[in-house]
């Protein structure tokens, strides 16, 4: 495994691969949006201690490989992502929450499976064949 991690009382590998979507979606990942969110997205990480290590906007949907520590817990690290980007971006972006009609701009629900080794090559290539 090239990426083990080395944490207090334990070695470890968790990637997950996770998919979730714009509220209706609605095509408004592009241009400016497209580049601001990547780079909250890797802010959230950093500031959380988690590593993405694949990101692919496309439009109305975002797909992430993410690898954490075991204190990690999916629901804490997507509420993490989806909470913080939303109040960053319609802040920096204002116009987003007059096109989503004052409403939330990620849909609730994601999708999130572990990868390995063995499947990481299907998963980043699907992820980056999503344009």
């Amino acid at each position: 495994m090239d990426k083990t991690k080395v944490g207090r009382g334990c070695i470890y590998y968790i990637q997950y691969h996770i998919v979730w979507c714009v509220k209706f979606r609605q095509q408004l990942l592009v241009d400016e949006v497209e580049s601001c969110l990547k780079e909250i997205f890797l802010k959230i990480a950093q500031d959380n201690n988690f590593e993405i290590v694949e990101i692919n906007i496309y439009q109305d949907y975002i797909y992430l490989v993410v690898m954490c520590s075991p204190q990690h817990q999916i629901p804490n690290l997507l509420r993490a992502l989806k909470g913080i980007s939303a109040r960053i971006l319609f802040t920096k972006c204002p116009n987003l929450k007059i096109l989503l009609q004052d409403a939330h701009l990620w849909n609730s629900s994601y999708f999130v499976a572990t990868t390995s080794e063995n499947i990481k090559n299907q998963i980043k290539d699907y992820i980056n064949s999503q344009n």
